[in-house]
């Protein structure tokens, strides 16, 4: 039998083994799961066609876990990743905290990345270093059923209120289907379908100085555009999130979406799926007192401060983002590129037709506001935009109470 300094010796051994063994790897990823998952898979398998020595471990998490493991780890400068895949949401504070290296210390960010999608990689402002590359363009768009816009005469919509106008002819000639359509379920889905109409009007979230101003003039009366619609939408709106919004476009049970995701707009085009194949025209979603304002999604990757493989990281990263690779994601999985050259592919452009008008979104596309807060401001104002949407509250006293909230959450 062993003593007992006998077996402390061979547990610390042990743990020592072990948490050798978990980091033996040349290259440690933490990323999605999913068809985020699915890409970096496919990245990996063809990276190591050419770095056939190279020991990859990738990581395929869940959106909520991978958030909760990043944050242990680069707050205990734990050494355990040496690339990490972030939503942009999480960026200001991943960056603010000093947790991801500093990508141009040996140089500017060379290629044709969209600006936008780069700016988010910056801290702390757009102009500053980037500390990510991003990696999936994604962009909220919107769409229209060109077929029933020929029909009734109308034209692409120039603007919102030409929107409401087309919802309100459609809805009316039309009984089988609704002029629009959109996530009205509280939280997310309904602010994400709300900022891209809220920024046309003008409206801020949180201004320069730090302050909520979600019930501005501009504000207060985005949300009453917003709740016009709601009339030519179709019954128990407030309830629909992605798969109901999906269905109605792709059944011609709707003739506007003014929320559709890259991801979403393959299955229009789909003769299995949808009765409305090239009939979606999708767009950058329409401007107002403001130009095109589309709401970016972008995920980008960093390399870790704490990382124990910095030099083969960077080297992973220049690939994956590399216009080559982000063609064949975009052919094989759909992923939306964040290079521009990818968009007037030719190759890409033929089997996704709405490519150059992604292009146009996501030039145009505006970041969720640069705050740490943002989830918390995120849940309190979609909240609010939902007890206006069911008619318990008018446009203004769901703005004041969300602004008043909004308010206190940022001052904790």
């Amino acid at each position: 039998m062993l003593s007992r300094s006998a077996l402390s010796l061979a547990l610390t051994a042990s743990l020592t083994l072990s948490a050798a063994g978990a980091t033996a790897a040349d290259l440690v990823i933490a990323g999605r799961d999913g068809i985020y998952g699915q890409a970096l898979e496919a990245t990996v398998a063809r990276y190591k066609d050419t770095h056939p020595d190279t020991d990859i471990e990738l990581l395929k998490l869940p959106y909520g876990s991978l958030y909760e493991k990043l944050v242990i780890s680069l707050r205990e400068k734990s050494g355990a990743y040496d690339l990490v895949l972030l939503d942009d949401t999480w960026a200001t504070e991943f960056m603010g905290n000093g947790w991801l290296a500093n990508l141009e210390e040996q140089g500017k960010i060379t290629g044709d990345f969209i600006a936008a999608t780069l700016d988010i990689s910056r801290y702390p402002v757009a102009q500053g270093p980037a500390y990510s590359l991003p990696i999936v363009g994604n962009v909220a768009m919107f769409a229209y059923n060109q077929a029933l816009f020929d029909q009734y005469g109308l034209s692409k919509p120039a603007n919102w209120d030409a929107v409401k106008v087309a919802a309100k002819t459609i809805s009316a000639k039309n009984p089988d289907t609704s002029g629009v359509v959109f996530r009205g379920q509280k939280g997310n889905p309904i602010v994400t379908g709300f900022l891209p109409l809220f920024w046309a009007h003008g409206g801020v979230i949180v201004d320069d100085s730090g302050q909520p101003q979600v019930n501005s003039t501009q504000g207060v009366q985005a949300l009453e555009s917003f709740l016009e619609l709601k009339q030519y939408a179709p019954k128990g709106i407030e309830v629909y999130n992605s798969t109901e919004v999906r269905d109605a476009i792709q059944q011609r049970k709707a003739a506007i979406a003014i929320e559709v995701w890259p991801s979403w707009a393959p299955s229009m085009d789909d003769p299995s799926q949808s009765k409305v194949v090239q009939e979606m025209q999708v767009m950058a979603a329409p401007g107002q007192v403001n130009g095109s304002s589309p709401m970016l999604g972008v995920w980008q990757m960093g390399v870790t401060a704490d990382a124990k493989h910095d030099k083969a990281a960077r080297d992973f990263l220049d690939y994956l983002t590399s216009a080559e690779n982000q063609k064949t994601l975009a052919l094989e999985l759909g992923l939306p590129p964040t290079r521009r050259s990818v968009y007037t592919d030719k190759d890409v452009v033929a089997k996704y037709r709405w490519y150059p008008n992604q292009l146009e979104a996501l030039e145009h596309g505006k970041a969720r506001p640069r705050i740490k807060q943002w989830n918390e401001v995120e849940s309190i104002l979609g909240d609010y935009l939902q007890l206006a949407m069911i008619g318990q509250m008018d446009a203004r006293t769901a703005l004041d109470q969300a602004n008043r909230k909004i308010d206190r959450a940022l001052k904790r």
